[in-house]
């Protein structure tokens, strides 16, 4: 298994297993070319890239996707095949955020859905929400998505 850290990505071709720990309030993006066998796990924490801060572009949702859909392509990936998946977005910090307001992890989710809507990139499936950690696997032999959480097992799933 090859670990994606905290704001990072990294991509590969199939039989690699990617997998990503400790998602809150963070995202894990998976994007992947079914027919190429090439696929991306991102681990973002914030939603929205800045301007003023180019340092590290793979922390935000938004330019995570879209570096990510770059290295795909330079690997061969076909950007009409590819399609993606998203987790995490949960509400860890629930009593921070008055009621009916939208935590970071919404924000994530809401920017996630957006970026890919403009990039084209069908959405096939999320598991987004709650308040629980979670571990993500990407299997890029199948395209399978498993997300796993210690404290609630009941949510463990295969997207």
């Amino acid at each position: 298994m090859n670990r994606v850290g905290i704001s990072e990505f990294k991509t590969g071709r199939a039989p690699a297993v990617l997998v990503t720990y400790g998602l809150g309030s963070c995202l894990g993006i998976t994007l992947y070319d079914p027919r190429k066998k090439l696929g991306g796990l991102a681990h973002t924490l914030l939603p929205l890239s800045r301007p003023e801060d180019r340092s590290r572009m793979t922390k935000y949702v938004d330019s995570a996707i879209r570096l990510m859909m770059e290295e795909l392509l330079e690997l061969g990936a076909e950007k009409d095949c590819l399609v993606a998946k998203i987790s995490g977005g949960a509400n860890m910090f629930e009593a921070l955020h008055p009621s009916g307001a939208e935590g970071v992890g919404a924000r994530n989710a809401r920017a996630a859905r957006e970026t890919l809507e403009l990039l084209g990139i069908p959405l096939l499936a999320e598991d987004i929400g709650g308040n629980h950690g979670r571990t993500v696997e990407f299997d890029l032999a199948t395209g399978e998505v498993r997300v796993r959480s210690v404290c609630h097992p009941d949510a463990n799933r295969t997207l």
